[in-house]
């Protein structure tokens, strides 16, 4: 019995009690933290879509009504992409599978988009088909196709672009997306419309139209522009929510799109109001774009 007590009371060797801890508080643990690697990585593989721009347009064309279009949007988001733009073959299927999408609006919103993601020159039956499309009855799709026209470089779709911005059934949205076309596409046939632009009802609008204008390098728009460098009058136009978790942040958005025209512009009297944003403005990204602005204006 004694050697009984003895041996229960004896204190306990901290050398022998170390593998124990090390499965208890290091292995244990690292075997929980390894399997749910494991099922992440599993479920990962399963949701990975390695499908090609071909795969994406034959479900295009011959898919059911519910995958045709989440397959043109994943089709529009892999032409962003140069090594999959670099693809010759696409540019006349994309073309193709825009004419056979006739009647559905959601799936051909996205082929416009990515038809409008080809290196230009786009093909002529391309701009053909675009241009067509400015009719039709759907303003989303409406919206798509102008971005597109903007987007091929092609000068000979300005005088058709020209008479949407005025036309009565045009809504902020058609506006806006004629305006920034027109910007983008070359020429000076637009700049009456642009210049009008200026004094359009709808502050998205006229922000457009003053940076298209600086583009072209013409200052007609300064007035707006420094209406884009003013935070306050941002804030107050500006109706969108900042958006923290996708670090968005859409007043920034409209005075970095200001401070780069000012910077393309070179424009002097703009330099005070760069200057001010470089040294106190509370977004970061708004003070490096107005840094960037003055070393470029000089």
């Amino acid at each position: 019995m004694e050697k009984l007590v003895e041996r229960e009371s004896a204190p306990r060797n901290p050398l022998t009690a170390a593998p124990a801890l090390a499965v208890q508080f290091f292995l244990i643990p690292l075997a929980v933290v390894a399997v749910a690697v494991g099922v992440y990585v599993g479920f990962r593989s399963l949701l990975t879509d390695a499908r090609t721009p071909q795969d994406y347009l034959r479900e295009v064309q011959m898919g059911g009504s519910a995958r045709r279009w989440p397959a043109a949007y994943e089709l529009s988001r892999l032409m962003a992409d140069p090594k999959v733009r670099a693809d010759k073959t696409l540019a006349p299927a994309l073309v193709k599978a825009f004419q056979q999408a006739d009647g559905d609006p959601q799936v051909r919103r996205y082929l416009a988009l990515a038809i409008g993601r080809l290196d230009p020159p786009l093909p002529p039956d391309a701009i053909a088909d675009l241009t067509h499309a400015l009719d039709d009855p759907d303003g989303e799709t409406r919206i798509s196709v102008i971005w597109a026209l903007g987007s091929s470089g092609d000068a000979a779709v300005v005088p058709r672009l020209i008479p949407m911005y005025g036309a009565q059934d045009a809504d902020p949205g058609i506006r806006k997306m004629v305006v920034y076309a027109l910007g983008a596409l070359p020429g000076d046939e637009q700049t009456k419309t642009l210049q009008a632009a200026l004094q359009d009802e709808v502050a998205d609008v006229r922000w457009n139209a003053a940076v298209a204008l600086a583009r072209k390098g013409r200052h007609d728009g300064v007035g707006v522009l420094r209406q884009m460098l003013d935070r306050r009058y941002v804030e107050q136009t500006v109706k969108r929510d900042v958006r923290l978790d996708e670090d968005r942040d859409p007043i920034a958005d409209v005075m970095i799109s200001g401070l780069k025209a000012a910077a393309t512009l070179k424009d002097e009297s703009l330099k005070p109001s760069v200057t001010v944003l470089s040294q106190s403005d509370q977004s970061l990204k708004v003070r490096d774009a107005a840094l960037e602005a003055l070393r470029v204006i000089g």
